[in-house]
């Protein structure tokens, strides 16, 4: 009895913030573009050493680099890469595909991208909070993309660098 009474009952709670958070695949494709845009100019204000690349990052938000040494805080990390910002050049990332998804509410985003950079192409990861004032990052993090035909070269270097015996 109790387990046909919660099967309905799952499957109703379930769809309701679909059902109340309902939008149209125009208005989808709109936030998306919204989404976009944000990431976009965030990338650029690195390109640009522009400081207002780390006001779109929330206070508490999280970015992790590509160094297994790299997960700061907003704060930190903007502590770490004053030097680039101070000579008006920083990182430049384009990004050359990006998938994005959002909760029915559209309050949190959450994205993929694989980016052009000067390491070559990287994928990273980022969520992103709507706020009144528009979109904060919670959380970003940047991967160097490694073919898995060079994956046994690359781990033997890294255990090489770290003083470590390559797994077998």
């Amino acid at each position: 009895m109790k387990i046909a009474f919660a099967a309905p009952l799952l499957a109703a709670c379930l769809a309701l913030p679909f059902a109340a958070g309902a939008q149209t695949p125009a208005a989808d494709q709109a936030f998306r573009a919204r989404v976009n845009a944000f990431v976009d100019g965030w990338h650029k204000d690195a390109a640009n050493a522009d400081p207002v690349y780390f006001d779109k990052m929330a206070p508490e938000g999280i970015y992790i680099g590509t160094d297994k040494s790299e997960v700061w805080t907003r704060d930190a990390f903007k502590v770490w890469a004053k030097p680039y910002f101070d000579r008006k050049k920083a990182w430049s990332f384009t990004a050359q595909k990006r998938n994005v998804y959002f909760s029915p509410d559209k309050k949190y985003v959450w994205f993929d991208e694989q980016l052009n950079t000067q390491m070559g192409t990287c994928q990273a990861s980022g969520v992103l909070r709507s706020t009144d004032q528009g979109f904060l990052i919670e959380h970003y993090q940047l991967s160097l993309t490694v073919p898995n035909p060079l994956m046994n070269q690359f781990t033997k270097a890294i255990a090489e660098h770290e003083g470590k015996e390559a797994p077998k």
